[in-house]
């Protein structure tokens, strides 16, 4: 549970323990919460003025989004990684959500779950980077966003190099485990899909400049986040198309081998079937009659039977490679 506050200007940074303390000072104030208990939680909201609703929804699993209110806009992202274990599917896209709470010159951000990019930008101002310190809370809030969005891309690649091996066996093997990996990459991108275009829409918001504390000069910066997550949703959408063109393909390998191994089959029986003809009719031993077979009392008989039964074998074998049935 940590709740963490400084005040930065171009000058330098400074820490505060006290966040009234920090609200007032003069410079930019950031409020890093990271996995506060209630009561730490409601005094954030009490003293920067945190809608209830707004502080309801960081704590749940709801969609992306940008809402604003009168002195401060709320954005809600999440953060994502591919994970697996004993709990969670191969690959399970497993997300944490990140609310910014965006002032005219104060940022509170939450995070249940050790976020590196809230990490990544907190680290930034603690060292006094100028890039954060001369620009307001609104880059500072970018900056965070934007590390978000870059961390999509790592699970999309993730995903591509499963396409990959399954476009490089889906011809050649049939096992259950190339139908897995398909299985596997569509769900991924699923996921994928209903994270990245709540938050491009959530963006598309920012990136016009529509709540009053984006300033003018920062809003270039959320369109390049809003291109970013535009080109990660086409690439959704190509993988989507992959996945399911391997998979088609998958099926109907796998209906030409079943194909092929009926094809033999047939033609086994197809030969066999003449030949069970034959000794099932030699097989009628009936004898002391008028009426039975006289091949029954002739010598060769047997070596005749058995090579009239190769012949027919024979020609047959001859006349499904002819038409190219085997």
């Amino acid at each position: 549970m940590t709740v963490e506050a400084v005040v930065y200007a171009a000058g330098g940074v400074t820490t505060y323990d006290d966040i009234d303390a920090a609200k007032a000072a003069a410079g930019t104030t950031w409020v890093r919460l990271f996995d506060p208990t209630p009561d730490e939680l409601e005094h954030v909201a009490s003293v920067y003025g945190l809608h209830p609703l707004t502080v309801e929804d960081v704590q749940k699993d709801i969609r992306p989004k940008v809402e604003e209110f009168d002195d401060h806009t709320f954005v809600l992202v999440k953060a994502a990684r591919l994970a697996s274990g004993d709990t969670s599917f191969r690959g399970e896209l497993l997300t944490n959500p990140i609310g910014l709470f965006l002032g005219e010159d104060w940022l509170v951000t939450y995070a249940t779950d050790d976020c590196a990019a809230v990490e990544r930008t907190w680290r930034f101002v603690r060292t006094e980077d100028d890039r954060v310190l001369q620009r307001g809370p609104d880059f500072t809030a970018y900056r965070i966003v934007d590390a978000v969005v870059d961390d999509y891309f790592g699970a999309l690649d993730d995903v591509e190099d499963r396409l990959e091996y399954v476009e490089d066996t889906v011809l050649d093997e049939t096992e259950a485990d190339v139908l897995t990996e398909i299985n596997d990459a569509r769900r991924e991108l699923l996921a994928l899909r209903k994270l990245l275009w709540p938050t491009r829409d959530a963006i598309g918001v920012l990136s016009r400049g529509d709540p009053p504390q984006v300033r003018a000069e920062t809003e270039k910066y959320y369109r390049d986040v809003y291109d970013h997550l535009v080109q990660q949703v086409d690439l959704v959408e190509t993988y989507r198309d992959l996945a399911a063109g391997a998979r088609d393909i998958y099926l109907n390998t796998l209906s030409m081998s079943t194909n092929e191994v009926m094809k033999k089959l047939t033609v086994v029986a197809t030969i066999v079937l003449p030949l069970t003809l034959v000794v099932g009719v030699f097989g009628m031993n009936f004898a002391d009659t008028p009426w039975n077979m006289p091949e029954l009392a002739w010598p060769y008989g047997y070596p005749a039977v058995m090579i009239g039964m190769g012949l027919v074998s024979l020609i047959l074998l001859w006349y499904f490679r002819r038409e190219s049935w085997l």
